[in-house]
């Protein structure tokens, strides 16, 4: 059944918050072999997204008899807000990701957390830039791209993208076009490979510091934003270091589609330390958390469910209500300051200085 489609303007519509909503799928686009964008509106109306670009959002994904959340930057601008996009690539061994290409289409509805993250030009702004991805790490580059487009088209932007082949390259041909349309806007590819038939006239291998400067000779005057595999990243990290670039001006943003496992914590003061109590005032039930260990970890040995999708106090999954006590919580950005002063905490990295009461 589709919504009604009376107009308003967007000053007459409310934005769709950070907290937990519903998204309904509204498209399924392939980009390349095993990319597919998926585009999604708010499943109420009268609402319209506010984030900034580059920033990303946490899916549930009903994969089986337990649900699974996958993180996944936002691919789209939030210049046209009435939509936001995730563009996506399925691993050999992916989950959630195989499950949205073989199950999630127009008309289905998913949970949905964020927009969060701090990797976007609005945080840092420089005077002129450098985007280096690889694979399907373009997307926030992707998006800050098409947000700069649209508000400002005569920004000065290099865009350098490594693929494993021509027919790999996402976003190619709107990439090209940006190239034909925004006056300041250079794009250069590297691909490792051509397939037999293939015709190909860029560069070729792996990127190097010689080919970052022969793409964007002035690197070292602009603010660089780098996303895509670790050993990818590594390797820019050293070229640009190794050429005197002021690493104040780098930026990263680690591609992790699966959440790592959730580390044992020793306690950082032995002998006198002893467990506390961790309540859970919505199950009802309780758990003894030793020293050092997480609200996260307590919530799992007494069977009450958290969702948690990065693990590392970045996606702002697992965030609960403290109804009482004191954590000590070091996150990555995964939460705002004003749900800290509401009394929100990230389960995932709030380790409990006494007894707890969560709301869970």
């Amino acid at each position: 059944m589709t919504k009604s489609a009376t107009y308003k303007h967007v000053d007459e519509m409310r934005p769709w918050s950070d907290r937990e909503h519903r998204l309904e799928c509204v498209a399924v686009t392939p980009e390349a072999p095993d990319v597919m964008t998926f585009t999604f509106r708010p499943d109420r109306p009268g609402l319209w997204f506010r984030y900034l670009p580059g920033q990303f959002v946490t899916l549930e994904l009903p994969v089986g008899p337990e649900p699974v959340l996958r993180t996944y930057t936002l691919s789209s601008s939030p210049s046209r807000p009435y939509t936001v996009a995730v563009t996506v690539k399925a691993q050999k061994d992916s989950i959630g990701t195989r499950w949205m290409f073989d199950n999630l289409k127009p008309g289905m509805t998913l949970k949905a957390i964020g927009a969060l993250g701090d990797f976007s030009y609005a945080k840092h702004p420089g005077r002129k830039y450098l985007f280096i991805s690889a694979g399907s790490g373009i997307t926030p580059m992707m998006s800050m791209s098409r947000d700069m487009g649209d508000r400002s088209p005569d920004s000065d932007i290099a865009f350098l993208h490594c693929a494993r082949s021509p027919d790999d390259i996402i976003f190619r041909w709107e990439l090209e076009a940006k190239a034909r349309d925004m006056p300041h806007f250079t794009l250069g590819f590297i691909i490792e490979q051509l397939g037999r038939g293939q015709l190909w006239s860029g560069l070729k291998g792996r990127i190097d510091k010689a080919k970052i400067a022969l793409l964007a000779p002035d690197f070292l005057e602009r603010t660089v934003f780098c996303c895509g595999p670790e050993p990818f990243m590594a390797t820019v990290r050293e070229s640009l270091s190794g050429a005197g670039f002021d690493m104040a001006q780098y930026h990263e943003e680690t591609f992790q589609p699966v959440a790592p496992e959730l580390p044992v914590v020793v306690a950082e003061h032995a002998g006198d330390a002893k467990p506390v109590r961790v309540s859970f005032s919505m199950s009802g039930k309780q758990a003894q958390c030793e020293p050092g260990f997480t609200i996260l970890q307590a919530a799992r040995s007494a069977g009450v469910r958290i969702g948690a999708a990065c693990e590392s106090g970045l996606c702002g999954t697992c965030r609960v209500m403290k109804l009482s006590g004191d954590v000590e919580m070091n996150h990555n950005g995964g939460i705002l300051d004003d749900e800290i002063d509401e009394g929100y905490i990230l389960a995932c990295c709030s380790r409990p200085k006494g007894d707890v009461e969560i709301e869970a």
